[in-house]
């Protein structure tokens, strides 16, 4: 006999280990879903989709909102955040359901448009892989919104968090959807941004329907995003202006996909800072290692709009529940001059 399961039960299992957020989604709220991006292809008999969250610290963006340092947002706020601090507790939260006699399955929370075409190995479904578009399942589990800049907002933390997903053949008690706004549109995001989130002047949406609701965000240039993320942007970035002093590249003027813009900044880091440096002191150190935390990856824009910029408005706005003793900006955002010469 099933040991009985309830969405409290798991709950406050996932927030014992430390997640910040639990949301449950029933798997009808994915019908339309295109299908490379809908969770039930990938599990049929699934039954429930819980949605978790870790918050980013607010502390891990001063570095670079100072502009003296840059390692910890790649680990504490974007890569390790994804693949080892918030996954410990997805990971220990699907194996405590499987204690009660239910599969879970937790799943990474990947990028649907960038995952490249495979052969079908069953005519009757897609090929591989399915990857569920993390951000609207978050909505569809009721945890909060997609802002504008395309980040999802919640009401305890605005951008500040990661998500995760676990889908079980558990019937949960889903949770009602969103009723709230965060988002105010107040276009904060587009002017910090580097070129990458358009004005809503523009018209330039995304709309999609979602459980009976009109869902809509910013139609972002995902190249410029990806590049200026990885450090392809002067404006930025001052490892960039420091190796390529010659460089005249403006890349909001570049027509790049989201893989071309991957190929290029990666092709960059491999060819120039991935190289020995020796320090006054007289160390010589691997300077892409020290950058990136020896994992490989590197976020060097520091979501200077969609989550710095856009926490700071929410905050002072009182949008959202994580309060804080001083605000955030607390001086005048600094932006490196591109020079066009």
């Amino acid at each position: 006999m099933m040991a009985q399961l309830t969405a409290e039960q798991v709950k406050e299992f996932a927030l014992s280990t430390a997640l910040d957020l639990v949301n449950i989604a029933s798997m009808d709220r994915f019908e339309g879903a295109p299908p490379q991006a809908d969770p039930r292809l990938i599990w049929p008999e699934a039954r429930s989709c819980i949605m978790v969250a870790r918050r980013i610290p607010r502390g891990v963006y001063r570095g670079i909102e100072e502009g003296t340092h840059w390692p910890n947002y790649t680990l504490y706020g974007y890569n390790k955040l994804n693949t080892w601090f918030r996954p410990k507790g997805t990971y220990e939260t699907a194996c405590f359901i499987e204690d009660h006699g239910w599969e879970a399955m937790p799943i990474y929370p990947g990028v649907p448009e960038c995952e490249p075409s495979h052969p079908k190995v069953r005519p009757d479904r897609p090929a591989a892989n399915v990857v569920p578009a993390i951000r609207i399942a978050a909505v569809a589990a009721g945890m909060g919104e997609i802002g504008w800049s395309k980040v999802f907002l919640t009401p305890q933390f605005g951008p500040r968090q990661r998500l995760g997903m676990i889908l079980t053949d558990a019937e949960l008690e889903p949770d009602p959807l969103f009723e709230g706004q965060v988002c105010d549109r107040c276009m904060a995001c587009v002017g910090a941004c580097p070129g990458a989130i358009p004005h809503q002047r523009d018209n330039k949406v995304v709309q999609i329907q979602l459980a009976g609701r009109t869902i809509e965000w910013a139609d972002v240039d995902m190249g410029i995003c990806t590049a200026t993320h990885h450090g392809m942007n002067k404006e930025v970035s001052p490892f960039l202006a420091k190796d390529f002093p010659g460089l005249r590249m403006n890349i909001r003027e570049q027509n790049l996909t989201e893989e071309e813009a991957y190929k290029l900044t990666h092709s960059i880091a491999l060819a120039s800072w991935r190289r020995t440096a020796e320090f006054p002191s007289g160390a010589v150190v691997d300077f892409y290692k020290m950058l990136t935390g020896s994992i490989g990856y590197f976020a060097l824009c520091g979501a200077v709009g969609c989550v710095r910029t856009c926490m700071d408005h929410l905050e002072r706005t009182g949008r959202v529940g994580n309060n804080f003793q001083q605000p955030f900006r607390r001086k005048k955002m600094w932006r490196l001059a591109y020079d066009a010469r």
